[in-house]
């Protein structure tokens, strides 16, 4: 499993620090094109987590944060949104996703809301009473020598 998969106790963990969700790169170690990629082909079909889209460009920006039980339906779903697609022509659209724990989800969005800024707010995904759940952004690994 995902972050915060250890342990059996039913209560949820306390975090201070930012924990690395283990965000998913590409073969090359970056991230990838949201309005490109095939989720299926990822193999996201019913695969539950947490997912990050941003642009890049002069002034890059976080656009949007969620969470799901199918990560392939809200890819699809997110790169089919008018409102996520508008901000492809500052540089493209990109995303980076994690197999987290259904429990701490709503958290894990409502930090990267608040804390990332996030161009579209995602109301849905949490309850006013969720805390949040800090992690760390989705950085490209440096491509290792051969």
């Amino acid at each position: 499993m995902g972050l915060f998969g250890f342990g059996d106790d039913e209560e949820q963990e306390q975090f201070t620090a930012p924990v690395d969700p283990n965000w998913v790169h590409s073969r090359a170690g970056g991230f990838f094109p949201l309005l490109s990629m095939d989720p299926e082909e990822q193999g996201l079909n019913k695969i539950g987590g947490v997912f990050l889209i941003w642009h890049t460009g002069v002034r890059p920006e976080w656009v949007y944060a969620g969470h799901t039980n199918d990560l392939a339906s809200a890819l699809h779903y997110a790169g089919n949104n008018p409102d996520i697609n508008y901000y492809e022509k500052n540089g493209g659209l990109f995303v980076a996703w994690a197999p987290v724990m259904e429990k701490y989800r709503p958290g894990v969005v409502k930090y990267l809301q608040q804390n990332f800024k996030t161009q579209i707010a995602n109301p849905e995904a949490f309850e006013e009473k969720t805390v949040p759940v800090p992690v760390t952004a989705p950085l490209a690994k440096k491509k290792q020598a051969p």
